[in-house]
């Protein structure tokens, strides 16, 4: 946990130094797209008042400044299955925002929906030490939280405070400076397969850029599509991507629980290209233009030309209806919601006081989609846009790029974790030694 510790640390000041400097990239690698945003930055502003824990690290204004994308090759289910394919898109994405912004990065911060995201919830305490509580209580009561054993080959990426509670009120934002005796904490901790993040760092070097930060795509995407009321009372974002799925859900402006369902947009693409016998960039130019998943009357009388380069004069003309089209997409696009609303159920979704669903991310943009996922999910859900960040383009406001927009808005005000404090030294010699007396108390 050490090293996880000094490796997150390193990473923040990395973002601090390019943020001085003025520039730095945010990537979101997807099994669909890569997406490459450079941001410019101003005078840092500060905290805003009343923001609470989210946001001691400042926040600072920015300007994008230049963008570029590119189709994603060698990433499937938000991982990276082909180096050198993901790496020359990767390297396509971050010139052509370099040429257009006219300048040269050196950072980036990467967010990406792969490596099987898992939720633990944990909670600390401790005795203050003096009449209020300072900063050094607040490292003191995160570094009490027990982690537990995340499993081989896992590790930490994010370990959010979410909740804060000094001797018996509870709900507070940011106990500083406050009186108590007591102080407790809840803190959501997500990990992931730890092969997944060195397999990013080392395509980043290959493109001479040094990753300064790392985000799970369901966090970044809830962050740019919810609005700050559903934040606040309860919400669930989902990013319907082309490999996965993600799924984030929020209360008091804090992210407690995350997960992905690998299945996506590409899923259906793939139903089309094998149940219609065509190649795969035909079948999505079909569903793009023609997909839907809520047949009418008037869908069993539009003709589609499936069209194709075989030779083969009747194959390649041959046509199918819109009804048939919808028949080989909702069946896929039904399993993907049942899976969500699983996930939404084992997390507890239906004890939240609003229930409202956010449906971004490209896969949203299906016809009838919303209604679909109404009967499935709820009745409280709603198409979700990411929000409108200064100077960013046109093409890049749809809900596709919902990740993209919210990793802008993680680098610029990102929420504070475990290791954006000085944890106690006397912590880490004493973890072992306490773990070890605990396991001799419930075994002899």
């Amino acid at each position: 946990m050490t090293d996880l510790y000094q490796s997150q640390r390193a990473m923040r000041n990395m973002r601090q130094q390019a943020m001085q400097r003025g520039v730095i990239a945010v990537l979101d690698i997807g099994t669909f797209k890569v997406a490459c945003l450079i941001l410019k930055f101003g005078v840092s502003s500060g905290a805003t008042e009343g923001s609470g824990v989210g946001n001691m690290a400042g926040q600072a204004s920015f300007r994008v400044i230049g963008a570029g994308t590119t189709r994603s090759r060698g990433v499937r289910f938000g991982e990276i299955a082909a180096m050198a394919e993901t790496e020359r898109a990767v390297r396509t994405a971050l010139q052509t925002a370099q040429k257009m912004a006219q300048v040269r990065v050196d950072h980036a911060i990467v967010c990406f929906s792969g490596g099987e995201a898992r939720s633990y919830g944990l909670e600390g305490a401790v005795e203050l030490d003096g009449a209020h509580v300072v900063e050094n209580d607040i490292a003191r009561v995160l570094a009490a939280c027990e982690v537990p054993d995340l499993g081989a080959g896992r590790e930490v990426l994010h370990a959010q405070p979410v909740n804060f509670m000094l001797d018996h009120r509870s709900g507070l934002s940011d106990p500083r400076g406050q009186a108590g005796r007591k102080l407790s904490c809840d803190m959501h901790l997500l990990s992931i397969d730890a092969d997944v993040v060195q397999n990013l760092v080392h395509c980043l070097k290959r493109c001479d850029v040094e990753m300064a930060g790392l985000a799970a795509s369901s966090y970044v995407s809830g962050l740019a599509s919810l609005v700050e009321d559903e934040q606040e009372l309860g919400s669930a974002a989902i990013d319907l991507g082309g490999g996965a799925t993600g799924l984030s859900i929020f209360i008091k402006k804090h992210m407690i629980f995350a997960d992905t369902v690998r299945l996506g947009g590409d899923h259906v693409t793939t139903d089309i290209a094998k149940g219609l016998q065509i190649p795969y960039s035909a079948a999505e130019r079909i569903k793009t233009f023609y997909g839907g998943v809520q047949a009418t009357g008037k869908d069993d009388r539009e003709i589609i030309e499936v069209g194709g380069d075989s030779g083969d004069w009747d194959k390649d003309r041959r046509t199918i209806t819109r009804s048939e089209l919808i028949g080989i997409m909702r069946p896929r696009v039904e399993e993907i919601l049942e899976e969500v609303r699983a996930r939404l159920d084992a997390a507890g979704f239906d004890h939240l006081p609003s229930q409202q669903i956010v449906l971004t991310g490209g896969g949203s943009q299906i016809p009838g989609l919303d209604g679909l996922a109404a009967r499935i999910l709820g009745q409280q859900v709603r198409l979700g846009r990411p929000m409108r960040v200064q100077g960013l383009p046109q093409a890049a406001t749809g809900p596709a790029f919902a990740g993209i927009v919210g990793l802008c808005l993680f680098a610029a005000q990102p929420q504070d974790e475990w290791w954006d404090f000085d944890i106690p030294s006397d912590r880490f010699s004493a973890r072992p030694l306490r773990r070890a007396m605990k396991w001799f108390r419930d075994n002899w």
